[in-house]
């Protein structure tokens, strides 16, 4: 296959699955076995093209928030929420990376972290929603909330195949937020300073190995805006379809995902 045209679909793929809560690591650690491994800064590109999508999205929220940091008791309220998740992201991040307890993203323990997932996606969603019968609709991000999604940030960031977004929409709906809309929207802004940061630091030690010699820009430019364009259009549709539909249909791809790679990849790869 074209070399571009390869580096054009892992941005697709990129863009696709990032926020979706199907998991990115996974799609592109299988799709490299077929369009070829890349480097760890087009890696980085990539990711920081569909982050770049989300804080599109979310421009007007986002300064709005800032707008009414000072004046808006509600705004300022929600900002120190977001930070602190953030900050409990950070904090434990640092410490599982000095630890170095980190599963090796190969198609094994992804495809069991897929299978899972979607397990506990189903439960999640059955449990959750007998909580919002229970509870009302409720959109209000508590503490307990915000301190839980941080460490969820950090769980799946332990294990390739989990899915960042599943893991943090999904304990805000667990344990206090009811609102599909609102815990999604929680999570997608605080994984906008979370990646961001995340991103600078790979792009730090990318840059101190020497890692961005020979890389070629023209393949990383095309998979960035691919990443960035399709990321936009995926989290834009995701917004859509969750004001009316459970998160089921994800839960049982990953599950479908995940035995198909059990059943064809031989064990350990």
């Amino acid at each position: 296959m074209n070399h571009l045209l390869a580096d054009l679909l892992l941005g697709v793929i990129e863009g696709i699955t990032e926020f979706l809560p199907i998991s990115s690591t996974g799609h592109l650690l299988i799709a490299e076995r077929w369009l070829g491994h890349r480097s760890d800064l087009f890696n980085i590109a990539i990711q920081a093209g569909a982050i770049l999508a989300v804080v599109l999205i979310y421009r007007q929220r986002l300064w709005q928030l800032l707008v009414g940091f000072l004046r808006d008791p509600a705004s300022r309220d929600y900002a120190f929420k977001l930070a602190l998740a953030f900050l409990v992201t950070a904090v434990l991040g640092l410490v599982v990376k000095k630890l170095g307890f980190e599963l090796p993203e190969t198609v094994t323990p992804v495809a069991w972290a897929l299978l899972l997932g979607g397990v506990w996606m189903l439960a999640a969603e059955y449990f959750a929603a007998r909580r919002a019968q229970a509870l009302g609709e409720r959109s209000a991000i508590t503490w307990t909330v915000a301190v839980l999604v941080g460490i969820a940030q950090v769980v799946a960031g332990v294990f390739p195949g989990t899915s960042r977004s599943a893991a943090t929409i999904f304990v805000a709906l667990l344990f206090g937020t009811t609102n599909r809309v609102a815990a999604t929207e929680f999570a997608f802004l605080v994984g906008i300073p979370t990646m961001f940061a995340a991103t600078a630091y790979e792009l730090l030690d990318v840059y101190k190995a020497g890692g961005i010699d020979g890389e070629d820009w023209t393949g990383l430019g095309i998979a960035f805006v691919a990443a960035a364009v399709t990321a936009f259009i995926a989290v834009k549709w995701l917004l859509r379809y969750i004001q009316s539909h459970r998160f089921t249909a994800f839960a049982l791809y990953r599950m479908a995902l995940g035995a198909a790679l059990l059943l064809l990849v031989p064990l350990g790869s």
